[in-house]
């Protein structure tokens, strides 16, 4: 794995004081400030909300009882010290006969980072950072150590294997999802094997919401190795979808139409482009990308079909592989238009799962270790996992009920009567 060198911690380096500066001194005396005020209005309203409780003297049973003693708490600032007010709270349960406490919900006692921080660590694991070394590599980023031990980290690992092993084992019978994205990621570690990969796939819920299926490790090309995944969600409950997206040189397709042979295919823009250009010398792109683009952007699928023949005889004498690789997934890269209009932005792409692992993905520098195949699917989870809470619904989350009812859009619009199609007025 990558080892990070702390430095001897000298005063001075090509001539630089290696002091913090003054804006991280700055942005951190702020940030206290800003805790501090936080926590003193939090334990003054609490305290005000019982201030009419008393004991039999007439005494308050709530008041203020100094303050604990200082801590440090990572947070995307830096290390930023705080001292936490207390409270007394002399109340007792009266179902349970104990006394009760108060926990402030800004800064609870166990908490030693923010979860900021808590997100850095899968990103650090996937870029090839052995997790050895987070300890010196944060704690000269942030200022300090504090709460970053080899035995922390630890911790955190193993319970984060602990949630994948429960997210993977988890009943899907009583969700549906409607769309689903597919794809294989390559990361810095090795898991193992160098081929090997992580299969991740993203569903659309019946209300809109999008929402990791499965990850597991594998390789990206193996029809089998999709096939047992999909055969593992299948096992646990889950439905077919009706719209599966990818891209076209997955393994996935195959176990798709061995697992969920009713769902339909889609193929991901993104993708075809990237093996349309690579079949085209560079002088040729950027005519071609406007080709490509007059494709999938058409108002309609009778316009796109016009703009494929558009680009077969632009194309087609001096580059025939280049055109093959549209004309030979047609029907799959124009699924989308069958689906309301709506959902095409989402449906072209595989970009929830592209965007959560740009920073990770298709690196050309390999870690020179193994790395761990349980920590590397755990980190891949967390990360997903942190991704997943900043993911928008789909646009009109409420015509996927209506997609997984089975109305019909034609050109992304919904159709009432399907077998009455409006004829088009004499002239």
């Amino acid at each position: 794995m990558l080892t990070v060198v702390p430095g001897d911690g000298s005063g001075h380096e090509g001539g630089k004081d290696s002091s913090p500066s003054l804006i991280d001194e700055i942005v951190r005396e702020g940030a206290r400030r800003m805790l501090a005020e936080a926590l003193q209005a939090e334990v003054d309203a609490y305290i005000a909300r019982f201030a009419e409780e008393r004991d039999g003297n007439g005494r308050r049973l709530v008041v203020r009882n100094g303050c604990h003693q200082p801590r440090e708490v990572l947070t995307s600032a830096g290390a930023v010290e705080v001292t936490v007010p207390r409270v007394n709270d002399k109340r007792t349960d009266p179902a349970t006969g104990e006394r009760m406490r108060f926990s402030s919900a800004i800064l609870p006692p166990w908490c030693r980072k923010t979860p900021k921080i808590t997100e850095v660590l899968p990103l650090l694991y996937l870029h090839g950072l052995s997790s050895g070394d987070f300890v010196p590599a944060l704690g000269q980023f942030l200022g300090s150590a504090a709460g970053l031990s080899a035995s922390v980290i630890t911790r955190l690992t193993e319970t984060w294997k602990g949630e994948q092993r429960a997210f993977a084992a988890r009943d899907l019978s009583q969700v549906d999802y409607v769309y689903l994205w597919a794809d294989g990621i390559h990361v810095n570690i090795r898991l193992e094997e160098h081929k090997l990969c992580l299969l991740v796939m993203i569903g659309v819920r019946a209300d809109g919401r999008k929402e990791l299926i499965a990850l597991a490790d594998g390789y990206r090309e193996s029809a089998e190795s999709w096939a047992d995944l999909l055969r593992d969600c299948a096992r646990r409950g889950m439905r077919a979808p009706v719209l599966a997206i990818g891209d076209g040189a997955l393994g996935f397709w195959n176990g798709l139409r061995e697992v969920f042979p009713e769902a339909r295919e889609g193929r991901c823009w993104f993708h075809k482009i990237a093996n349309v250009l690579a079949a085209l010398p560079k002088s040729a792109h950027p005519g071609a990308k406007k080709a490509l683009a007059e494709i999938w952007g058409a108002e309609d699928k009778n316009r796109a079909l016009a703009a494929v023949k558009a680009f077969e005889a632009a194309y087609g004498a001096k580059f025939p592989k280049a055109v093959a690789k549209i004309t030979d997934d047609l029907d799959q890269l124009l699924a989308f238009y069958d689906y309301p209009c709506e959902h095409w932005v989402h449906l072209r792409t595989t970009n929830p799962i592209e965007s959560t692992f740009a920073t990770v993905r298709h690196r050309t520098k390999v870690t020179k270790g193994p790395g761990s195949r349980a920590a590397g699917l755990a980190m891949a989870f967390k990360l997903i996992e942190a991704a997943q809470d900043r993911w928008r619904a789909v646009n009109a989350p409420h015509l996927v009920a209506l997609v997984r009812a089975g109305a019909t859009f034609i050109n992304g619009k919904l159709i009432e009567r399907p077998g009455e199609e409006t004829q088009p007025q004499a002239a």
